[in-house]
């Protein structure tokens, strides 16, 4: 698995994001079954400039704490089965790799919501990852039954991983 990351910011976080990035990120596509050795990037951004993607991608102009921006489309959640029929641009030519797609996210945001959901940095941060890993593997929640499974899988994460609200 190759999880690239950085941070676009001067904010330095205090604890290993990279890290906590790589174990989230591997236990959620262990948790979905993914038969893939995969490639995920991370984006540490700001509050305006997650904004201004936000507009442009979405229009929706307003900062938000996290983006996800699949690179596969599933039929199904998870379902990993029709990857290499749908397309071959999904797989990193060099190493095989199947790239899921990237993930920006606020630093700005992840601050402010750790201060008022009171918990670490750490557990927002793990829990904005394993939100959008899921968001990657072709998870929403644009419908309430959608939003219940999708929350549960990440809690289920975040458990194993004994990420709990502190």
């Amino acid at each position: 698995m190759t999880f690239y990351a950085e941070n676009e910011t001067h904010t330095e976080l205090p604890f290993a994001w990279k890290e906590l990035f790589q174990k989230v990120g591997e236990a959620v596509l262990e948790r979905e079954g993914c038969p893939y050795e995969a490639q995920v990037s991370l984006i540490l951004t700001d509050n305006e400039e997650i904004r201004q993607i936000n507009a442009s991608t979405r229009g929706i102009d307003a900062a938000t704490d996290v983006l996800s921006f699949p690179n596969i489309s599933f039929l199904q959640p998870a379902d990993f089965s029709a990857v290499e029929e749908e397309t071959a641009d999904c797989f990193e030519p060099d190493t095989g790799e199947l790239i899921l797609g990237e993930i920006i996210l606020s630093i700005d945001k992840l601050q402010e919501q750790a201060l008022a959901y009171g918990h670490s940095l750490e557990r927002e941060f793990a829990f904005l990852v394993a939100h959008s890993m899921l968001h990657l593997c072709g998870y929403d929640h644009m419908e309430p039954e959608e939003e219940e499974v999708m929350f549960n899988r990440q809690e289920e994460v975040l458990q194993l991983l004994k990420i709990t609200r502190d």
